[in-house]
Order: structure tokens, then sequence, then C-alpha cells
């Protein structure tokens, strides 16, 4: 299986050999399909989770919609698109802006909107034109965002695996979306690559602890999954890194001194964190007495 997204060519060979597969589709995929998807009735995969199949000869499309998706997708776009209208509207307002300007600002907000930017039309003003309401204007293109509206949360799939029910495959997709995410953790967040390392031992203790990160990482995800599913690992673990260890030295008579070990107190919302999920600090460790160049272990 795989969640990339191979040529037809490859694809054929695979279904020669007789290998299972399971991958994504260009979204302009979709407009080939869509209109006889739109016969196919819908089939409850998961509480949040629909699909709906479409047979064709060796394979069939499976089209998913996943409710949690489609709210995020939806907030996201509008706040990428009231951004862009404030923008564009604080551009037309702005005196004394030359047309060289304003199309620099523009470049600026394609970049942060996305593929959201198609869905404003733009009429900028020729060469040698002043900037004013009359040629710099902008309107809503209602009927792109129609169709972007009716594909929020949703995406097509295709398989060849015959015998298997929408549970399995979305289920599989779901396992592919993991395996993938845990590699994109290993290789970045957690930088297990590149090992610079020329024993081997040395590759190996790197790896154990990634690894041993990684697991924090998913240990975190699962934590939060009931408790604060709105957070990622990587949210928290940002969040908790405000707390930090320290060691106060305080020096008393006959050249000795204290070693005080402590962690900082967590802000407000890093103790809500905490409570939210479950967890508590441990008690602050107690002092400790050495000796004049004695050395902590």
């Amino acid at each position: 299986m795989d969640r990339g997204i191979p040529t037809e060519k490859t694809l054929e060979k695979m279904r020669s050999r007789g290998i299972d597969y399971l991958v994504g589709t260009p979204k302009g995929h979709l407009t080939r399909v869509e209109k006889p998807l739109l016969e196919q009735p819908w089939i409850q995969a998961r509480e949040s989770v629909r699909v709906k199949i479409l047979q064709q000869e060796s394979e069939f499309y499976v089209y998913v919609e996943s409710h949690d998706r489609v709210v995020k997708e939806r907030s996201m776009r509008r706040r990428r698109l009231k951004r862009l209208g404030a923008s564009l509207h604080e551009l037309r307002n702005r005196k004394k802006i030359t047309r060289d300007d304003l199309l620099m600002h523009i470049g600026a907000l394609k970049k942060e909107a996305g593929r959201d930017f198609g869905l404003v039309r733009i009429s900028l003003p020729n060469p040698q034109e002043s900037v004013n309401e009359h040629t710099f204007h902008f309107e809503l293109d209602r009927e792109r965002l129609r169709r972007a509206l009716r594909r929020e949360g949703r995406y097509l799939l295709r398989s060849n695996m015959q015998a298997a029910s929408p549970e399995t495959v979305w289920e599989s997709y779901l396992l592919l979306t993991r395996v993938e995410q845990a590699f994109k953790d290993l290789k970045g967040a957690l930088s297990i690559r590149p090992i610079w390392h020329q024993l081997e031992k040395r590759i190996e203790a790197h790896i154990f602890v990634s690894f041993l990160a990684y697991c924090l990482h998913t240990t975190l995800r699962n934590l939060a999954r009931g408790r604060a599913s709105g957070l990622t690992s990587d949210a928290i673990l940002k969040k908790l890194s405000g707390i930090q260890m320290i060691d106060i030295h305080l020096p008393i008579t006959e050249g000795r001194h204290i070693v005080m070990s402590r962690y900082t107190q967590p802000e407000k919302d890093v103790s809500l964190l905490l409570a939210q999920l479950g967890l508590s600090l441990p008690d602050q460790p107690p002092p400790k007495v050495y000796a004049s160049g004695q050395t902590r272990l």
C-alpha cells in the first residue's frame, strides 16, 4: 500500500503482479469521477466518517468525507479569506500607493492565502494607471467557493482491494497516515537524520534515543486525544518547555555548599494544560550538602 500518487504505469505493474494498493489521487482527478460518485449512496465507515464506493473494472474509488476535517478546513478557509479581504480593503484605501507596490503586496497576500487566493477575483490597474477604487477592485468568486465548500473534508482514494470492506479500507488508510507521520517525526522534529556518527554503537544509540522520543510523542498524542484534542504532541512539548530545571548553589561554613535542584513554577496556562492531561509535577527534590571540591554524580 502507498499513500503517494503513483503513475498509471506503476499501478498497472502492481496489478499485474497481484500487489494490493491504496493510494491518493490528485484533486483534479475528482472532477472526472464526481458525477458518477454523486449517484452512489453514502456508507457509514466510522462515527464521523462516511464513504462512497465507485466500482471500476479492476479497481474502485473510495470517496471519503470526514466531519472533523470538514469543520477544520472550513474554519481555516474562513480565517484566511477574512484576513485576505481585510488586507485587500486596506490596500485599496491606502493613499499614494503605486502599482508596483500594490503588486508586491498582492504577491505576499497570495503566498499567505495559498489556494484560497484563487477564490477572489482581483482586477488590477494597467501600467501607468493610478491605484484607486475604479482601477483596483475585487470580489469573491462565489461559484468557485461553492465548489470548494462541496469538497471540504473530502478526498478520493483509489484501490484494488476488492475483498475489503469500506471500514477496512478506511482503517488501512489511517494506518498509512500514522506510519507516514512517524517517519516525518523521526526525520523532522526528532532529527534522527542526518546521522554523522562513525561507530555503529553510537548510531544505534542515536536511533534508540530518537525512538524513545518518538514513543513520548505518541504517548502525548494518545493522551491528548481524549483530554485535549485540539493540541498536538509538538504543541504540548512546546508549552512544557517553559518548565526548566536549575541548580542553586549556596556556600556555607568550612568550604561546603548547599545545592538545591529546583524546577521553575509553570505559568497559569501550563498548569491548566497539566491538569487537563491528568499530569502533575513531582515534589521539589530536597537540598544536598557537598564538601569543597566535591563533584555531583
